[in-house]
């Protein structure tokens, strides 16, 4: 008995794996994202879970966990809401119950102490020429849909949100949303089963169908110019919006990325602009997927006199790959490398759980990565050249950050 799909009463989606041997055990619990909300709205949600409850305050929360070795976190992705825990085996119940508590009678105290934690933190890190140049990147990648609530944007609107948003927000998301919970670790599955069924099996019923919100548009090449004064290099990014991975170019466009700039050393984009001509301090690709879309991108940094040398060596590699069949050992070794990406980032009971509900709350399906795989295997190069003929077209985003 290895994995179990199956249902809690209350129609929730429920991943089970069971990993022998292991000390402590994983537990995600997701809720969809669905009606629209204003920006930081989410943001400022997410961080508020761990400021007391009905029945306990945030210090003694805080001591809870801290005296059990309960790592508990909350996330916000672009698609839904992620709450987790970590715990020895022997805690699961008790793990349960505190995480129950926050689930159902979270308060958001300290409303405004955590809005002004929030505006100094951004602030701080928009201060990195990185983030500010993925910042200007995805706004305006993603103009007018919510994957576009970057942090300056938060940071904008920040001053707008109340206290009734942040409670309205999540009221919500708990009584329409789809539900996920994944768990990984060395304990009984019907006693796992049990304790959520006893805890949790009372939520709002799950709602088996994702809502169908927008997907990205970009109709229109975008030229973002962003200029800081003290800097001594200069940052690029250039992207353009990509099919996700319910998509049947799914696997090509992932052994794209690998090939192109995400392996490392070993990647075209390393190779050619930074050994070759010695144009980058790094440089890389990213194929990033939301439920909705993804976009796949190109990011170097390099002094401010190669930007356009820069600029058109990304050409001269997209239209390379877009013209020239890759090699059967170059395609071979960029499945290898995304296999062992794979294994790597699922070798604890943590990072297993986090999956499984990740695909799940995506409505790719529990076994997404298995499938995957298989898909992978059959790719072909004549995959990667008609998806980059596809993709890399003539509606993008360039963001130039540079003094």
């Amino acid at each position: 008995m290895d994995k179990i799909f199956t249902k809690l009463k209350n129609q929730t989606d429920f991943a089970y794996k069971r990993n022998q041997n292991t000390p402590r055990v994983a537990l995600n619990f997701n809720m969809s994202l669905n009606k629209s909300e204003k920006p930081a709205v989410r943001s400022l949600m997410t961080r508020l879970f761990m400021q007391g409850t009905k029945n306990r305050t945030a210090q003694q929360l805080a001591e809870e966990l801290d005296k059990y070795a309960i790592e508990f976190t909350s996330e916000l992705k672009l698609d839904y809401i992620k709450l987790k825990f970590v715990c020895l085996n022997e805690d699961f119940e008790h793990a349960m119950e505190i995480f129950t508590d926050i689930v159902k009678n979270t308060t958001f105290e300290d409303f405004d102490k955590e809005r002004a934690k929030l505006e100094g933190e951004i602030i701080a890190e928009l201060d990195s020429a990185r983030a500010k140049v993925i910042d200007g990147y995805y706004k305006n990648i993603y103009e007018g849909h919510e994957y576009g609530y970057t942090n300056s944007v938060i940071l904008e609107n920040l001053p707008n949100v109340t206290k009734d948003d942040v409670k309205n927000a999540y009221s919500s998301i708990l009584n329409d949303s789809k539900k996920v919970i994944s768990f990984v670790g060395d304990l009984d599955f019907d006693y796992v089963k049990n304790i959520l069924e006893e805890n949790l099996g009372d939520l709002p019923s799950s709602n088996p169908i994702l809502p169908e919100l927008k997907s990205p548009q970009l109709n229109s090449k975008k030229d973002i110019e962003i200029i800081q004064q003290d800097l001594n290099q200069a940052h690029i990014l250039k992207g353009w919006l990509a099919k996700t991975a319910d998509s049947k170019d799914y696997p090509a466009l992932a052994l794209l990325n690998i090939i192109l700039g995400a392996s490392g050393l070993s990647s075209r984009l390393f190779l050619e602009l930074r050994d070759k001509k010695g144009l980058a301090y790094v440089v890389r690709s990213a194929y990033d997927i939301a439920r909705l879309g993804a976009n796949f991108s190109i990011y170097i940094a390099t002094e401010p006199r190669n930007i356009e040398t820069s600029l058109k060596g990304f050409e001269e590699e997209i239209e390379k790959i877009k013209t020239e069949p890759v090699s059967a050992e170059e395609l071979e070794n960029a499945k290898n490398n995304i296999f062992g990406k794979w294994a790597f980032i699922s070798e604890t009971n943590a990072q297993q759980a986090n999956w499984l509900a990740h695909y799940g709350i995506m409505g790719f399906g529990f076994d997404f990565l298995e499938k995957a795989v298989e898909r992978i295997k059959n790719v072909t190069p004549e995959d990667i050249k008609y998806c980059a003929n596809k993709y890399f077209n003539d509606k993008f985003v360039v963001t130039v950050l540079k003094p």
